[in-house]
Parts: C-alpha cells; structure tokens; sequence
C-alpha cells in the first residue's frame, strides 16, 4: 500500500522533509515546544476549564463583537498576550478576555501566520 509522500518541515528555511502529519524535524522540534506539547501539556487542563467557565459566566458577551455593536455569546476565553508557556501570563486574569470562536479563531490565525521566534 502506498504511504503519503513527505512534507517541508515548518521551520522557516529548513529543507528537511518529515512524515506527513508532523510540523517540524527532529532538529527543529525543540525550538517549537507549544505546537508539539497536547492542549494538557500546554496548561489546559481541568483547572483552566473551571476557571474560564466561571470567567465567561462573568463575561457572557463577545469583547470583538461588542465593540462592531452586535451582541453574540462569548465561548473562549482568549489570551491578550500570547503565553508561549509562561504559567504567570496563563494564569493572569487581566489578560483574559472573553470571546466568541469565530473572533478567537481570527485572532489565533493572525498571530500563528507571522510567529515571533526567539532562539
């Protein structure tokens, strides 16, 4: 049976190619530790779900949406700043704001096409 040809990985300039459904090469998969750890790993676990359950309660409205004057259910609790793991940033309430998907979705795809690395 075939298998499906090998990709670029992600890293930018890098020429090596890696099995399909993986981001980065061996030599690269350090660099990008936020892209590789699960959603667990990354600080979202049981404790974040009941913390930002009890902050949409307390912000039921999509911020974004407000201000464009329509009024839509906020179901994320989106991350000023991204954390890139800082635990203190993750946890710290004055950069939370509450979202709907559609609003978070956005903003997560404008800050992953233009990542800032720091090696």
């Amino acid at each position: 049976m075939p298998t499906k040809p090998k990709v670029p990985c992600k890293h930018p300039g890098c020429p090596a190619l890696i099995p399909s459904g993986t981001k980065y090469c061996e030599a690269h998969k350090l660099l990008h530790p936020e892209e590789v750890r699960s959603a667990a790993g990354r600080g979202y676990n049981a404790a974040w779900r009941k913390t930002s359950k009890q902050f949409l309660q307390a912000h039921p409205l999509c911020e974004e949406c407000m201000k464009r004057g329509k009024y839509v259910k906020a179901t994320v609790v989106d991350h000023v700043v991204p954390h890139r793991g800082d635990e203190k940033l993750f946890w710290d309430r004055s950069n939370w704001r509450a979202l709907c998907k559609r609003c978070h979705d956005q903003k997560a795809r404008r800050e992953d096409q233009t990542p800032i690395y720091h090696y």
